[in-house]
Formats: structure tokens, sequence, C-alpha cells
């Protein structure tokens, strides 16, 4: 399967602390390093790691972070022949805060500055009017252009070829954009920043009634599918077929949060285009983000194929048919 991913390279800066500061307070923190990340590579690491040909498209820096982010692309064999570079502008980075809290799942909040991502281009894309019908789907996200994932999406959905949008960070989107979408898959504070249906929580578990609601008016503007991701209570899928729903994977404690919509949606991608049914694609992609919220760092808890094969067997859980992933 060929799926193209265009979208941001970030790279993460993470302080880890016991406790967030308040406005004015200083705390001291418990470490500190770096990782590539960026929600356009994050998810082409992660569906080329589970053994999709990936393309990815977008704008780096001429500098060290530009060169550590292309050679984690370049190791996990995706295609960068269309990732661009910019005399001006540096790389994306991001700061991130993970509060560490003993006995707790760790909880993170996250500063994006864009950088060269914000530098994408018609130019860079034009490309795919010749080329876009050369992949199975095309995934997209909010960190680089409006501009560019409306062109994007206009090229694929003319010419046949599903595209997923993941909308984050939270942005407004047109009308015309939404219509083009195959796939659009927030998070439960997304939804309800593009629908102002506030989804509710009773412990670990979310008011499905409320996700249909905002996915029911997503929906209503043309999107084929709208994918909902929420948190620990699991993720649910909403389309013309019904209501699916798919539980978070038990027992896992959160070390870094910062990759696992990423990892979730990379291994969604993967899973559609395999063609498998909903809920298997559901579990597959649950159980691949569970394995990434496990680790520290975004691109270096990206599981691989095997990792997830064994987790599958580690939980009992019944693995989808992975053989066009295995290449």
């Amino acid at each position: 399967m060929k799926i193209l991913v265009v979208g941001s390279f970030v790279m993460d800066q993470i302080a880890s602390t016991e406790v967030f500061p308040c406005e004015g307070q200083t705390v001291l923190g418990t470490g500190f390093h770096k990782a590539p990340g960026g929600k356009g590579a994050n998810q082409a690491v992660q569906a080329a790691r589970l053994g999709a040909a990936v393309t990815m498209v977008g704008k780096l820096g001429r500098d060290t972070n530009g060169q550590e982010m292309l050679a984690v692309c370049k190791k996990a064999n995706i295609c960068v022949d269309h990732v661009a570079f910019d005399d001006e502008a540096a790389s994306g980075c991001a700061v991130i805060i993970l509060e560490e809290a003993p006995e707790k799942s760790t909880r993170n909040r996250i500063i994006v500055i864009p950088g060269a991502n914000m530098r994408l281009l018609p130019d860079d894309v034009a490309f795919l009017w010749d080329a876009i019908r050369q992949y199975d789907m095309v995934m997209l996200q909010l960190e680089i252009p409006m501009e560019i994932n409306e062109l994007v999406a206009r090229i694929a959905h003319e010419n046949g070829v599903p595209v997923m949008l993941n909308p984050a960070p939270s942005a407004p989107l047109s009308d015309n954009l939404l219509s083009r979408l195959t796939f659009l898959s927030p998070n439960e504070h997304e939804a309800e920043d593009l629908t102002g249906i506030h989804i509710r929580h009773t412990n670990l578990e979310a008011n499905l009634d409320d996700a249909k609601k905002a996915a029911d008016i997503l929906l209503q503007k043309g999107v084929k599918n709208v994918l909902i991701t929420l948190g620990s209570a699991g993720a649910a899928l909403f389309n013309s077929e019904g209501v699916f729903y798919a539980p978070s994977v038990p027992g896992v404690t959160a070390v870094d949060p910062t990759a696992a919509g990423d990892s979730f949606i990379g291994a969604f991608c993967c899973g559609y285009c395999c063609k498998w049914d909903w809920d298997s694609i559901l579990r597959f992609a649950n159980h691949t983000a569970a394995i990434t919220v496990s680790h520290m760092g975004a691109m270096p808890s990206l599981p691989m194929l095997s990792q997830v094969e064994a987790y599958f067997a580690s939980q009992q859980a019944v693995l989808p048919d992975i053989s066009r992933l295995r290449g």
C-alpha cells in the first residue's frame, strides 16, 4: 500500500516535572531530552514502521534539527524526495512539559513553534496533480498552512483518493474542506471546538450520545467518516453504517502520551488500506497507540509491526490479517 503524508516536522524538547508550574511559579524538573516529532512526520513514521510505503511532503529549515528529523524518516524507509528546505525559517520545534505525578498516568502540555512548516507553498505540492493517483490514501494535519491542506484535499478528492484529516492543533475548517474528507479524526476537545458539543465522561467511560451528536454535525457537512478519539475511554467511529466503538486497551499506564494520537491514526490508516472491518481497524489502532504511550518521546515510541504483533499476543487479543503489511 502507498500512503502520502503532507504535514509537519517538529523537534520536541521535553521537560519532565512532578507538578505543572502555576503562573509566576518556578519548579525543579526531573529530566529533559529531545526527540524528533511533528504530527505529519509522526504519522508517516508510524505507517512506515507498520509496513506501508510512505511518501512525506513537508518543509524543514537548514539546521541540525532538520537534518536529524530527515534522517529518522530515511531510516524508516520513507520517501523524502518531496521534502523541501527553507533558507530563512528554522525547522519546527515544540516545548513539551510532562507532569509525572506518582502513581498516576502522565499528562502533557505542548507549545508548537511551526517555523518552516508554515512556509510550505502550493508549488511544493503541485506535483500531486499528476502523481496523486498512485497513492491509496492521503493523510493531513493542521501544523502546515490551511491553504495547502485545502489544495491537497481538493486534488485527492477530484481523483478519488481517500483523505484523512487530523484537525490538530484545533482550527476552524471550511465547508469545502470538510466535504472533501473521507475521514476526520478529532480528539474530543477538537470535536467540541468544531461543533460546540461537549463530550461528557464518567470515570473511564465517555458519553457516546454526546459524541454522536458532534459527529452528526460533521457528517452533515459532507465528511464520510468521523473518528473521535476519547483518551482513556477509547475511540468511536461514526458513519452511514452506524457507530463503531472500541475501548482503550486495559492496564496501560501512560509514560508519555505525546504521540498517541498520531500512532493511532497511522495504524488506523494502515488498517483501512488493508480493507479490514471497522472493529478490526479500531482494535489494531488502539493496541498500537497503547504501546506508544508506554514509552518516552514521539518518534522513538512509535512501534514496529513486530512489536504490535507481540503485544496482541500478550493481551490475548485477535490480531487482524497483517499479511499485506508484512509485504
